[in-house]
C-alpha cells in the first residue's frame, strides 16, 4: 500500500461489480449478466473510483476486466441510464458525462496494465472500455459497436474519438464510430483494434497467463512504460525523447533493472520485485 494516503481507507467492498485481487492480479467483473452486463449509474461511479484507488492499494501489478455470461458490457442500461436522463437538467447531464468520461481517463492513467477480456458484445460504453484497456483479448464470438449514433448521440463520447484514430487509423474510426455497425472479431483483430482472438472457451485461460506474466515481470518497467505512452501521445518528439532519457535515468536506480544484471551475470533467471 502507498504510504501517502490521507484520512479515507481502502474500499473494503464494491457493491455494484465483483472485484477480486489474488497474487497480484485485480480482476473486476461486470456482473449484470441478465442484462448483458449494461452499466448503471452506480456501476460507473464505482469504475471511477476504483480505478483511482487501485495504484494505492499496494496488492495489485495487473487489472483484468470481464463480464459475467454472454456479455462483456452491453453499454448504459436503456431503462436505467437513458430513461433517466430524459428528466435532467443540462447541469446534471454534464456532471454524468463527466463521470462517464472519468472512467475512460482512470482506466488511460492508472499505472497499471489493463487487459479487456472481453467474452461477448462490447458496445456503446462497453466497446469504450475495452478500448481505453492496454491489451484486449477477445472470444471469437465477441463483437463491438461503437453505437451512439445509433441513439441519436455523437459517436464521439467518453475520449473514443481521441482513442479510436490513434488504434486503428482515422479512416476506420469514422466508420465505426460514425455508422456504429457490429464488428466481429476477426476483423477487430485485421484492423488492429483486437490484441488477440481465442475461441470462447480459451479466453479464461489467455487472459490469466497475460495477466500472470505481467504480474511476476518487471512491474515497474511496465508500468512506467504505460505511463510514457499515455503522455507522449500529445508530445512533439525532442519532449518524447527528453522524457524518456529522464525515465530510464531513473530505472537505471531500480532493484529491478540491478537484478537483472546480477541474474545475468549468475546465468540465472532475474527475480523482479516490481522495484
Amino acid at each position: 500500500m502507498s504510504p501517502f494516503r490521507a484520512s479515507p481507507g481502502i474500499t473494503g467492498e464494491w457493491e455494484h461489480f465483483d472485484f477480486a485481487v489474488d497474487d497480484g492480479v485485480a480482476t473486476i467483473t461486470l456482473n449484470r449478466p441478465e442484462k448483458l452486463n449494461a452499466l448503471t449509474f452506480e456501476v460507473y461511479a464505482d469504475l471511477r473510483d476504483l480505478l483511482a484507488e487501485l495504484p494505492h492499494r499496494g496488492d495489485a501489478r495487473v487489472l483484468v476486466i470481464t463480464g459475467e455470461g454472454r456479455g462483456f458490457c452491453s453499454g448504459g442500461d436503456v431503462e436505467e441510464i437513458i430513461g433517466e436522463l430524459q428528466k435532467m437538467e443540462t447541469r446534471e447531464l454534464l456532471e454524468f458525462t463527466r463521470m462517464t468520461g472519468a472512467v475512460v481517463k482512470a482506466l488511460r492513467e492508472c499505472p497499471l496494465p489493463v487487459i479487456a477480456a472481453v467474452n461477448g458484445v462490447a458496445a456503446g460504453a462497453g466497446s469504450v472500455i475495452a478500448l481505453a484497456s492496454d491489451f484486449r483479448l477477445l472470444a471469437r464470438s465477441a463483437k463491438f459497436a461503437f453505437l451512439f449514433t445509433k441513439v441519436g448521440l455523437a459517436g464521439a463520447d467518453m475520449g473514443s474519438a481521441y482513442l479510436l484514430p490513434r488504434l486503428v487509423g482515422l479512416g476506420r474510426a469514422t466508420e465505426l464510430l460514425m455508422l456504429g455497425d457490429k464488428v466481429d472479431s476477426a476483423r477487430a483483430e485485421a484492423i488492429g483494434l483486437a490484441t488477440q482472438v481465442v475461441d470462447d472457451a480459451d479466453l479464461p485461460a489467455t487472459a490469466t497467463a497475460l495477466a500472470r506474466r505481467l504480474a511476476d515481470g518487471p512491474a515497474l518497467a511496465y508500468s512506467t512504460t504505460k505511463v510514457l505512452l499515455t503522455r507522449e501521445q500529445d508530445m512533439d518528439l525532442g519532449s518524447s525523447i527528453e522524457l524518456e532519457a529522464m525515465t530510464q535515468a531513473l530505472l537505471m536506480t531500480s532493484k529491478d533493472h540491478h537484478e537483472f544484471y546480477a541474474a545475468w551475470s549468475a546465468g540465472r533467471t532475474p527475480h523482479w520485485t516490481g522495484r
